[in-house]
């Protein structure tokens, strides 16, 4: 694993001795000696991760993560801070600014790395999801990124996953009013709820009389559903070897008990914002994809879905030398409607046509909106002479039901053609099969429109 650290401390000293040890687990490592000149750093380089030393003269590191954390540019950016301090308070003001993680020093070395090993893989997934959206069409990437996730406007919903009592009663007083939390006290049924339920973290203790909680954590990861839920483990002081595995197993946090309520509550909440920031990212990513192949107005797939879908349906019948037909439907006269009720009147026949297409066809059918009034069926599986009675059934069903459009839901009469085509068993390309049915469509508004034509196959 490779990626670029930035190291900020106003000690040389401090600064050399942090680069050697990451240099020597070949991270390539920047330096910065103020605030300013790490967020400049920040801002015009591509950083993975900051280590932030909190005492430093002038803008001190309290006030560096928080002006980090408030810019959309590098908000994203994993900060751990690092400072000689080590009360509670110190680390529940770090946390409070934004800070990903709060080391005291001396520095545990194998700690230090497995933090930062740790962050590095949850920065190259916000990485992926951010080049996935800025990537995407009318995404309002930037609008996305500057949004405050503001994790008490909702209470997060959170897994507890202990079988002491009294350890897991003293949990839920302390984020009573500040999480929704359910208690298990068998790991395995932990597993279960986890996977079942939409938590937004899970709490795993250490203290399992016969039961290796990291097993839990390794299944957690494992599993689709739960491969990206947060995980913090509960760990009694002592068990360094064991939160250090749990890191590389991909756990995101950690508390030593006695937990303080007030760190407890700041590195949950740092959990839960950086889960909904990155389920914001992929919502928009899939969104934006799927609006890219769907028409908007009428939810049907559109033109460039059915231009690269279409090729693999004709392949897959060819291969396994069963039938597949299209037909190809246009609206009769409808500049007319247009011209008469206006552009919101067309809208609403367009809607309704594409209700009752769906309506007639089944759903492995693909259904598409060609471009204007025209639609295009790909029917798998399905000889002419089944795909001409169905386009015969749609064009039935368009003419003898009227269409009510506007406010007041005026009624006016319309009809359809349809062209329809089937794959021919040899040397058949999808542009011979979409021409086919062009003809046939132009045959049936040639020869009086509200009729289906079928070309032989």
């Amino acid at each position: 694993m490779t990626a670029r650290i930035l190291v900020v401390d106003d000690i040389p000293a401090n600064v050399k001795l942090l680069e050697v040890r990451l240099l020597a687990e070949y991270f390539e490592v920047l330096t910065a000696a103020n605030g300013p000149e790490a967020i400049e750093t920040c801002e015009n380089g591509k950083v993975d991760v900051v280590l932030l030393d909190v005492m430093m003269p002038g803008m001190d590191g309290f006030e560096v993560c928080r002006r980090l954390k408030n810019d959309p540019a590098t908000a994203h950016i994993p900060v751990v801070m690092i400072t000689a301090l080590d009360q509670v308070s110190d680390r529940i003001r770090g946390l409070e600014a934004g800070a990903d993680d709060f080391l005291t020093k001396p520095v545990n070395d194998l700690q230090l790395m497995t933090r930062v090993k740790s962050l590095v893989r949850l920065k190259m997934l916000t990485d992926e999801l951010r080049l996935r959206a800025s990537t995407t069409r009318n995404i309002g990437i930037e609008e996305l990124l500057s949004r405050k996730h503001d994790v008490d406007a909702v209470q997060p919903k959170i897994l507890l996953i202990d079988e002491r009592p009294s350890s897991s009663e003293r949990i839920q007083r302390m984020l009573r009013g500040s999480a929704e939390v359910d208690v298990v006290a068998d790991p395995q049924a932990g597993f279960f709820q986890a996977a079942e339920h939409g938590y937004e973290c899970v709490l795993v203790s250490t203290a399992f009389a016969q039961y290796d909680p990291l097993r839990l954590c390794s299944q957690l990861r494992s599993l689709d559903r739960t491969r990206f839920l947060p995980i913090i483990l509960l760990a009694d002081v002592g068990e360094d070897e064991r939160i250090i595995r749990g890191l590389e197993l991909g756990i995101n946090d950690y508390l030593i008990r006695p937990v303080d309520q007030q760190e407890l509550t700041a590195r949950l909440r740092t959990q839960v914002k950086r889960k909904r920031y990155n389920d914001e990212l992929r919502a928009s990513v899939a969104q934006t994809i799927e609006m890219a192949v769907t028409d908007g107005l009428t939810g049907l797939h559109n033109r460039r879905y059915l231009d690269s879908h279409l090729q693999t349906l004709v392949d897959r019948a060819t291969a396994r030398r069963r039938p597949l037909s299209i037909m190809i439907t246009d609206l009769d006269r409808f500049k007319s409607i247009n011209d008469t009720h206006g552009h919101d009147g067309g809208d609403d026949v367009l809607r309704e046509f594409a209700r009752r297409l769906r309506k007639n066809v089944r759903g492995i059918d693909l259904a598409c909106r060609f471009g204007g009034e025209e639609f295009v069926v790909v029917m798998p599986d399905t000889d002419q002479q089944i795909a001409e009675k169905v386009a015969e059934r749609i064009r039935a069903e368009i003419a003898q039901t009227p269409f009510a459009i506007g406010a007041a839901g005026k009624a006016i009469d319309v009809t359809v053609s349809v062209g329809v085509s089937s794959l021919r068993k040899t040397g058949d390309t999808v542009d011979d099969l979409m021409k086919r049915a062009d003809v046939a469509l132009y045959e049936a508004k040639s020869g009086g429109r509200n009729r289906v034509v079928a070309r032989a196959a």
